[in-house]
């Protein structure tokens, strides 16, 4: 039997059986999800801190140092992105700013993006939720709270929850 270039062989069984392949959450669903995040704070050492702590949920980082190198890698590399967590105050450009041109070049982006700032201002973490942030930490960032809101992020980049209110637009 001849195949169609690029089309993979018809699976065996009946309509309707579930597959391996096809299934939801099988092997291969879970190969092809997203599992880097996108780290960018232009202080080393809070990159690295951060890595540290997340490294256990089995993830890949891509570094950043400047507003601008995010918005590169980002942009090269957002179809392996599961994740952005971005610092406020960055040279050449805010976090906020990455997240705004982000959405300006990419129609429907749902990369979920946690920011983080050592301001603590109402009106930051407002403008950051406004922006389209999935949450905002304050620093020093507390080990637990950035873990669960990184799995939350997750979860629902890999479809397993919803969102929490107002958490995500």
């Amino acid at each position: 039997m001849a195949l169609a270039p690029g089309r993979p062989p018809p699976l065996e069984g009946r309509p309707g059986d579930r597959h391996e392949v096809c299934s939801p959450r099988g092997p291969a669903d879970l190969m092809m999800l997203p599992n880097r995040v996108l780290l960018a704070d232009d202080d080393l050492e809070v990159r690295r801190g951060v890595e540290e702590l997340l490294v256990p949920l089995g993830l890949e980082f891509l570094h950043a140092e400047s507003g601008p190198e995010a918005l590169q890698i980002a942009l090269a590399r957002l179809s392996t992105l599961a994740l952005m967590v971005l610092d406020v105050h960055m040279p050449g450009c805010t976090g906020l700013e990455v997240l705004s041109r982000l959405r300006g070049q990419v129609r429907g982006l749902s990369v979920p993006c946690i920011f983080y700032s050592g301001e603590a201002g109402e009106g930051l973490q407002r403008q950051a939720i406004d922006a389209g942030a999935w949450a905002f930490l304050r620093k020093p960032v507390q080990p637990e709270v950035l873990r669960i809101e990184v799995r939350r992020a997750l979860d629902f980049v890999r479809g397993e929850r919803s969102p929490a209110p107002d958490q995500w637009r």
